[in-house]
Formats: C-alpha cells, sequence, structure tokens
C-alpha cells in the first residue's frame, strides 16, 4: 500500500520547547492518521527529523510498503539527498533512524 506522510517540527528559541506534526494520507488524499506531540526542548532540526520519524513508523503501522514524504525542512531533505553533510551528533543518529 502507497500512504503519504506530511510532517512538520519546530521549536520555539531554537532549542527550546518544541513539538512535531504528522498527518498520513493514502493516494486519494484520505487522511488516515493525524498526531501532533510536544517532545521537551530541541532544535528546530531535531523537531523536523523527529516528525518524520514519527510519520514513517505510524505509517509502517498502517501496513505502507511505499512513501511518499512532504516536509518543509530544506536541511532534512537535503542531507537525506546527499546533498548537505551532516555535522552534527544528533542529527547523524536520527538521519540513520530514517535511513533505516
Amino acid at each position: 500500500m502507497k500512504l503519504k506522510t506530511y510532517t512538520d517540527g519546530g521549536a520555539r528559541g531554537n532549542p527550546g520547547p518544541a513539538a512535531i506534526g504528522v498527518l498520513i494520507c493514502d493516494q486519494e488524499d484520505e487522511i488516515l492518521v493525524e498526531h501532533c506531540e510536544v517532545i521537551g526542548e530541541a532544535t528546530n532540526n531535531v523537531a523536523e527529523y523527529r516528525a518524520l520519524i514519527e510519520g514513517i513508523k505510524r505509517a509502517r503501522e498502517l501496513g505502507a510498503s511505499e512513501l511518499d514524504c512532504y516536509l518543509d525542512s530544506e536541511l532534512v531533505v537535503k542531507q537525506l539527498k546527499g546533498e548537505y553533510k551532516l555535522k552534527n551528533y544528533h542529527l547523524q543518529k536520527l538521519f540513520d533512524e530514517v535511513r533505516k
């Protein structure tokens, strides 16, 4: 089953209080899952990665075999595409989790 995820994460203060949002839809854009969560103290980049990880996890639980991911973080997208280097150890761990 092919699904879509729309994810976002952000922090107030960077780092600061952070939250994530996840929306999972089928191919006809019917909403299957809506999730939001306060994740504690984090940076914007950590929140973006955490949102993507949560979206992938929940899509897998729904039985997704293929997933289109939509997010607005230039850093996360370009790191995952290999266009930006990973310089931060904490982001490297999150990057590795997404790649798994």
